[in-house]
């Protein structure tokens, strides 16, 4: 069998869980995916909420759209919701009609996991069985190719605190990666949104010398 494969929202940022996939030699392709937070399968796909996530999604009337756009995505879609018992405030009949309203009426699986790692690990074992049996994690309908474009704001949305907006207003302020690498602190402040501590976060990651006690 080839080396597993995810692909992962490239909104979804968790180190916890993409450093618990990354070392069990999980390859991580980034995307912006139309609905969910990770594709295992050419047909399971994940949405990850924590408990405040998932609480907050009943409340503001969410979680059932959420549900609907997952089924109509995915074969078998699940829904992932992360942290213990003891963090719910809405009281248990509320939590337990939203899940079974889920499954009966959307056929979305609801699994629960304790923290961040354990997710890290449930969704490796659903990529692994997946793809023992021939079943490539893949987006209906999308090539997986990103264009240079694509790579560029991926790259600069992997450091911390640079999400895909802030990402697009450091490019176009600078016109490249290199050009993000090489801009001094005071210039990176001046991009809307960038603060001196976060200007020197930026610089920091982009120009310190790499070194494997580091990389932990």
């Amino acid at each position: 069998m080839e080396k597993v494969s995810i692909i992962v929202d490239n909104r979804e940022r968790n180190p916890t869980i993409l450093g618990g996939l990354a070392v069990r030699e999980i390859a991580l392709d980034f995307a912006q995916l139309p609905v969910g937070d990770y594709i295992v399968s050419d047909r399971i796909g994940i949405e990850r909420k924590t408990v405040r996530d998932f609480e907050n999604s009943i409340m503001d009337s969410r979680l059932f759209d959420q549900a609907r756009r997952l089924r109509e995505g995915f074969e078998k879609p699940i829904l992932l919701i992360e942290g213990h018992d003891s963090e719910f405030s809405l009281g248990r009949r509320i939590i337990t009609g939203a899940i079974l309203k889920l499954y009966l009426e959307y056929d979305v699986q609801v699994i629960t996991s304790s923290d961040a790692e354990e997710t890290a690990y449930m969704i490796a074992r659903f990529a692994e069985r997946e793809q023992i049996e021939g079943r490539e994690a893949r987006i209906a309908g999308r090539k997986k190719a990103h264009s240079d474009q694509q790579w560029q704001l991926l790259i600069l949305g992997s450091v911390p605190g640079v999400g895909p907006a802030l990402a697009k207003g450091l490019i176009a302020r600078f016109g490249t990666v290199r050009g993000v690498a090489e801009a001094g602190e005071k210039e990176l402040m001046e991009v809307e949104n960038v603060g001196r501590k976060k200007a020197m976060r930026i610089h920091s990651i982009m120009n310190s010398k790499f070194s494997e006690g580091g990389a932990d």
